[in-house]
């Protein structure tokens, strides 16, 4: 089944997620069309070559172009208008820039992968049960309800204003009809009713009329005060959350909700309030042609304008957010890390869609404007930092810019930055980019700006797993979108919250999420063996800091170098659940006991970074079961032979010198073929048969073991037992649990 198949079979809740990474920079539209041809290309060779990107932009406009005949045949004519737009809009994005374009791709395909991953498993940590949360659905529903009807009580307003503009029309044409009466005007003709009939009539009609200005100020008043409680109460609330799961899904989580319905709720308040105010100016024109002692217009009508003005600041100015957070094109999956001289995109859009906007904000971005100079870099942008707003480059028809041509580079001048050189501190300082506008709308001038989530900018690539670690951190523990010191007394995280995260870099980066069991083994790993699981605090320190117990690396870079290895080696094998992974010496003994003899399972390595294993069960000349684990492999030495070919291929030596292969069946009892063949990429060693050139015997690369055999029974000679220095000896004993030392100690050999 094809990815995008997957895809479609996806509940509701995860095909919103979906939803989010589809916008004018690729369109779904192009996804849905051309699914099997991009799903054959490979996008991510492409993202960092200028050439593959090229090729496979024109391939993909010609696709376009295909699917645009057939339309065309069809006579559809709304596809073949929304075909034309995406392929002009595609062909001036990307002429310019076509690696932008593999980057966009492979990011989406990758987060479709992620998507597809976290809805196959079976568990949902914290973060993800509390973004569900039915209050926040019945918040929304709400909100939706009483920005309706505001919208509607605006518009019954403005026919009341109507209906008393032309009542005091009436009036005042009678008055001044009664005063060239008065006047004794000789043409004004007959009439049956006398004088003073029509003083009455008229002082009733001005009762009416006052009475009918007091309605409409206090209808007024009522939308005025409704918007403000909407406002500050649960529209508050539903941006914040959003602002709360866009920092989420910074670090890998699931957006759930996209902007369209916060564009449509802001879009209608803002017209509302704008009605009101004209409504209110209206009223001002009345006022200057009819007035009168206890006229409620100039009473109550400043006071209304003024709150009537700064509801429409505060609305605009919530409005303006960042869509996409900073991030470089090649880690578009770690955004807010940046490195000094490498391009970098972000996205801005205004909330309020009126077509008087389309092309009147400049927005200008700059970075450290906020930041303390203490003891901090301080950088400057290089690049093209000011862009207009416009809904044209939008699929979408969002009022939105995005930048795409920015670098940064450090400010040397900056007294501050003297002493900064060192890898940690880097990485621990935290940096914000600022947007600003100003522009005039009816009147009003506005000023909006606003910061992005704070960044970790690095100026070597071996600094990213650190920045991303200090990302991961912040986005974790606060809800705070702008505390630069927050690093310098960083607070402890739960754990079962940072494990749900943990997950996330799996499912986000390499396509499949962590099980419990994963789970509880890195658990075990932050708390220490000893430790009883529970939902303890982890500490800054331990998570990246602190070296793990007799190792020279941290638990983060320990985990790092998985990822690195999984995506780089082992990504068809982990997506699809053939990895066990994590999995401690002790509970792999457990699992592979009892099982028949060839029976292997993989996993990561413990005692070295970015290393992977197999071990096997086997029955001794005895009957004892027993284990062998091969030395793990590297990125190096994966880099000689995929990984499924070394699993086909792999053989041991034992003591006759006849290698055979000990892998049968993969955990738990899968045929090791019927796992792995749709992964091997050459013939064994067996098939394989390389041109022989006279008087030279054919070679072939065969990864093998010797494994010597002795007799158990037999007593060990004082040549088996050389001594030990202690820095060996203490590796050993990290390598061996007690139970094993006993065994070992009690034996002359051991095989384990």
């Amino acid at each position: 089944m094809s990815q995008w198949s997957q895809v479609q079979q996806l509940e509701p809740k995860f095909l919103e997620q979906v939803d989010q990474f589809y916008d004018d920079s690729f369109p779904m539209d192009v996804r849905d069309l051309l699914a099997e041809w991009i799903e054959k290309q490979d996008w991510d060779a492409a993202s960092n070559s200028e050439s593959k990107a090229a090729i496979l932009l024109q391939n993909l406009l010609l696709q376009v172009d295909e699917q645009l005949g057939r339309v065309i045949q069809e006579n559809n004519l709304v596809l073949r208008h929304r075909l034309n737009r995406i392929r002009l809009l595609l062909q001036g994005k990307y002429q310019c820039n076509p690696m932008h374009m593999a980057v966009v791709i492979s990011n989406c395909l990758r987060e479709e992968r992620r998507v597809v991953a976290a809805a196959s498993m079976p568990i949902q940590g914290p973060f993800e049960k509390s973004m569900q949360s039915t209050v926040v659905s019945e918040r929304q529903r709400t909100v939706e309800h009483k920005v309706t009807a505001i919208k509607n009580s605006a518009q019954m307003t403005e026919q009341d204003v109507k209906y008393l503009e032309n009542l005091q029309d009436e009036f005042d044409f009678r008055y001044k009809t009664l005063q060239s009466r008065e006047n004794g005007d000789n043409n004004f003709p007959v009439i049956s009713k006398s004088i003073s009939d029509e003083v009455l009539h008229l002082q009733a009609m001005l009762n009416a009329l006052d009475n009918k200005r007091k309605e409409v100020l206090t209808k007024m008043t009522q939308i005025i005060n409704e918007t403000d409680v909407l406002m500050e109460g649960m529209l508050v609330e539903e941006l914040t959350d959003w602002k709360r799961r866009q920092q989420i899904a910074c670090i890998g989580g699931p957006l759930h909700n996209g902007l369209d319905q916060f564009q449509n709720w802001f879009t209608l308040l803002a017209e509302s309030l704008f009605q009101v105010r004209w409504q209110l100016e209206k009223l001002d024109e009345l006022l200057k042609k009819i007035t009168y002692e206890g006229d409620p217009i100039p009473l109550q009508k400043p006071l209304l304008q003024d709150r009537v003005d700064f509801l429409i600041y505060s609305l605009f100015r919530s409005s303006f957010i960042v869509e996409r957070q900073p991030s470089m094109s090649t880690q578009s999956h770690r955004p807010l890390v940046l490195k000094t001289g490498v391009q970098f995109n972000a996205k801005l859009r205004l909330l309020i869609k009126l077509p008087e906007l389309n092309y009147q904000l400049r927005v200008k971005a700059t970075i450290d404007k906020h930041t303390s100079s203490s003891g901090s870099r301080r950088f400057v942008l290089w690049g093209t930092n000011i862009k207009v707003m416009n809904m044209e480059e939008s699929a979408n028809g969002s009022l939105s810019a995005e930048f795409q041509h920015l670098k940064t580079k450090e400010n040397k001048g900056n007294a501050g930055s003297k002493g900064n050189e060192g890898p940690h501190l880097v990485t621990d300082e935290l940096h914000s980019m600022s947007f600003e506008t100003q522009f005039e709308l009816y009147g009003l001038t506005m000023d909006l700006e606003i910061s992005s989530l704070p960044l970790v900018i690095i100026s070597n690539v071996s600094q990213l797993p650190s920045a991303w670690a200090s990302i991961l951190w912040y986005n974790l523990c606060t809800n705070d979108l702008q505390n630069l010191a927050f690093l310098k007394n960083p607070p402890a995280a739960s754990l079962n919250q940072l494990l749900e995260v943990l997950s996330w870099q799996f499912s986000s980066y390499v396509g499949r999420g962590l099980s419990a069991e994963q789970l509880n083994m890195l658990a075990e790993k932050l708390q220490g063996q000893q430790a009883i699981y529970s939902d303890a605090p982890i500490s800054w320190a331990k998570f990246c800091k602190e070296h793990l117990p007799g190792k020279n690396f941290s638990f983060w870079g320990w985990l790092e170098a998985i990822l690195e290895l999984i995506k780089k080696q082992l990504l068809p094998l982990w997506i699809d659940g053939y990895i066990m992974g994590f999995v401690s010496k002790e509970k792999e003994r457990v699992l592979l006991k009892n099982k028949v003899p060839g029976t292997f399972l993989l996993r990561f390595s413990e005692s070295c970074m970015g290393g992977i294993t197999f071990t096997w069960v086997f029955k001794s000349d005895n009957g004892e079961e027993r284990f062998h684990s091969v030395t793990p492999y590297n990125k190096v030495s994966l880099n000689a032979l995929p990984f499924a070919d070394i699993i086909r291929d792999y053989k041991v030596i034992e003591a006759e010198n006849v290698p055979q292969n000990p892998l049968k069946y993969l955990y738990p009892d899968i045929p090791k073929d019927n796992a792995f063949a749709k992964y091997y990429n050459t013939k064994s060693s067996e098939e394989s048969s390389p041109p022989v050139k006279e008087h030279y015997v054919a070679a072939s690369f065969m990864p093998f073991s010797k494994i010597p055999q002795k007799d158990c029974r037999s007593p060990c000679s004082l040549l088996d037992l050389l001594p030990m220095s202690p820095r060996e000896y203490a590796v050993l004993r990290e390598d061996l649990s007690s139970s094993e030392i006993e065994t070992a100690m009690s034996s002359p050999y051991s095989t384990e």
